[in-house]
């Protein structure tokens, strides 16, 4: 992704910018800015996202969509386009098309679809009158993160320890997950994935054991698990071709 880079994360919950932070944390120890606008982060579970987000050294925005409603209007357009010319990435980081389809998390496709729509209109003189500060920016290199079929791995081992403190701040996040997992993990199977799972005191502390074992093989699977060259990895899939000079290593 180079260095000193402006990046972007059009994320839709909130917990896309811990998911993605090791990206995110890395440009900006590299002494680039990053930034993340999320769609329909709730009002309580704000606070958290933005200490994460603090955490990983990420400008925090939100723009408060309204969960079963997002479509593709002219006005949800303008909502993205502006975030997109005020911060004019170099960078954008966003949603897997494919992986939204098939995420059964609400708003997931329509979210998907605006966000390349809002991306393609920044280009453009669309809405310039309603934005006379703001001129048109040009369509920024696009990664997709979390994909199915990734082309692309980062190196994040330098900045695990912010992407897990991160996720550490996310309580309602991990007491949700504590509730799921606490669900559908037999008793064995919890132990296994954690031992001692049984014991923990709170939804929010299985939620979080889970979520750790689970990160560390994930980053693993993607580093060094799969032949590669970095202990813990995050997965990406860049739109479109590299554009290279020359080969490289």
């Amino acid at each position: 992704m180079g260095k000193g880079k402006r990046l972007l994360l059009l994320g839709v919950y909130g917990m896309e910018v811990v998911e993605c932070g090791g990206a995110l944390a890395k440009n900006v120890q590299n002494g680039g800015e990053s930034f993340a606008s999320m769609m329909l982060c709730r009002e309580t579970s704000q606070p958290q996202v933005t200490k994460a987000a603090e955490v990983l050294g990420v400008k925090m925005h939100f723009t408060n969509f309204q969960s079963g409603h997002v479509d593709t209007s002219v006005e949800s357009k303008k909502k993205l386009v502006k975030v997109i010319r005020e911060i004019k990435p170099d960078i954008i980081i966003t949603q897997d098309p494919d992986h939204s389809f098939h995420d059964l998390d609400p708003d997931r496709r329509p979210a998907m679809i605006l966000i390349l729509e809002a991306i393609a209109l920044a280009s453009r003189d669309f809405a310039l009158e309603d934005m006379p500060d703001l001129k048109p920016h040009p369509i920024p290199t696009i990664y997709y993160m979390t994909p199915h079929h990734p082309n692309t791995v980062v190196d994040i081992s330098s900045v695990w320890d912010k992407k897990e403190k991160a996720m550490d701040v996310l309580e309602s996040q991990m007491e949700f997950s504590g509730q799921h997992f606490e669900r559908a993990l037999d008793a064995t199977a919890a132990e296994v994935l954690v031992p001692g799972f049984s014991k923990l005191g709170s939804h929010y502390e299985k939620g979080r054991a889970v979520h750790r074992a689970l990160d560390k093989a994930v980053h693993v699977y993607h580093g060094l698990a799969t032949h590669g060259h970095f202990a813990l990895a995050e997965a990406f899939r860049r739109e479109g071709n590299f554009h290279l000079q020359e080969l490289v290593e």
